[in-house]
Formats: C-alpha cells, structure tokens, sequence
C-alpha cells in the first residue's frame, strides 16, 4: 500500500487542484485493487488452491476523465511546483511497473480465470498510467497541453 500512501501524501500536498484530483483518484482506486488482491489471497489461502470464483471485476477506473474535470472547474493558470511534476513522474513509474508485473503474470498462466483478473489489473494500471503521462504533459506545459486538447488534429482544408 506504498503507492496509496504516497497518492495520499501528494493529494494533500499540492495546491495543485489537477494534481490534487488526480491523486485522490488514483490513491482511492489503488485502494480497491488492494481489497480485491487481499480477497483473492485469501480464498486462494483457504483453499490451497486459485479459487473458483475471482474476483474479475474492479469497479472502472475513472482516472481519464478527472483531468478534463477538474479544468473545467479551476483556473487553467493555476501553478504547478517542481514536487508536482516529480510527484506524477513518480507515480509513472509506479504504474508502468504495475502494468508490466500484472501483464506479466497474465502471461504466465494458462487458466483463462487468471488471465483474464491479470489482465484487467494491467489495463486498469496502463489506464492510470496514460492518464498520468497526460497530467504530466499538463504540469510541464500547460499552454500547449490546452492547445493540443482543443485542437486534436489539423483540418486540410
């Protein structure tokens, strides 16, 4: 539970409503994927065995829309500090690891019930992942994410 103490920590810390919001999000669905690994743990304990009901659904991650959110609420000038954008390079990491260990495990086993539980885990931390990469790109520069997210392509004509 490192990573939703840290999610935690940096929620309180910054004054960064974007960052605030994102990692109040991501801390409390890193809490549900705690309970659903402990639950799996202990029927797999129980039994001595990977149990025959898993838990193969997580409520949805809702990360990717946080961002949009939040800005639609605060002033797009809002500051960002250096521990910020450490802070979300930080939880990158975290959850690239996260994504390769479940994928990982997914392809590891043959049972279709485990690879579909790791599988979900690992689009639930690629998910986390991209939204944060956005939330980084957002701290770093927040004139060109703004401009790059209202103008998703160019027009030919």
């Amino acid at each position: 539970m490192k990573e939703r103490e840290f999610y935690l920590k940096n929620a309180e810390r910054t004054k960064n409503p974007v960052g605030k919001a994102m990692f109040q999000q991501i801390a409390d669905e890193e809490l549900e994927h705690y309970q659903r690994l402990k639950e799996l743990h202990e029927k797999w304990k129980a039994g001595d065995k990977w149990p025959e009901t898993v838990p193969l659904k997580v409520k949805q991650t809702v990360i990717k829309d946080v961002l949009k959110d939040v800005l639609e609420k605060v002033d797009q000038n809002t500051e960002s500090d250096d521990a910020d954008l450490e802070a979300v390079r930080t939880a990158i990491d975290f959850e690239a690891k996260g994504a390769s260990y479940y994928a990982k495990l997914r392809d590891e086993v043959t049972d279709p019930k485990k690879k579909a539980f790791f599988d979900l885990l690992a689009s639930i931390e690629n998910e986390h992942y991209v939204s944060l990469k956005d939330t980084e790109e957002y701290l770093s520069d927040p004139a060109s994410w703004h401009t790059k997210s209202e103008h998703h392509g160019l027009d030919g004509g």
